[in-house]
């Protein structure tokens, strides 16, 4: 894995703000796995999930950098497409 990019300097020392997706609750949609916005906590489903709510809150916020949750093994920057 490459060195970390500059966009983790947005990183905030957030705890997950849900354990779910929220917006697929909502949806009555069901969730592959999760990811956790790294400059606010937000919780959202990955992209193989049929709602991608992660990517659509970086789409809405501009938050680049999430982590996968709950295993924490891995990040990504939405602006490089990389993981960490």
């Amino acid at each position: 894995m490459p060195k970390e990019c500059e966009h983790f300097i947005q990183e905030r020392n957030v705890s997950q703000n849900t354990k779910n997706c929220e917006e697929c609750e909502k949806e009555h949609l069901p969730v592959v796995a999760l990811r956790m916005c790294l400059a606010c906590g937000h919780v959202g489903c990955c992209d193989s999930s049929i709602g991608k709510h992660a990517t659509k809150h970086f789409e809405e916020t501009g938050h680049p950098i999430m982590q996968a949750v709950p295993e924490k093994i891995w990040k990504w920057c939405y602006i490089h497409e990389e993981y960490y």
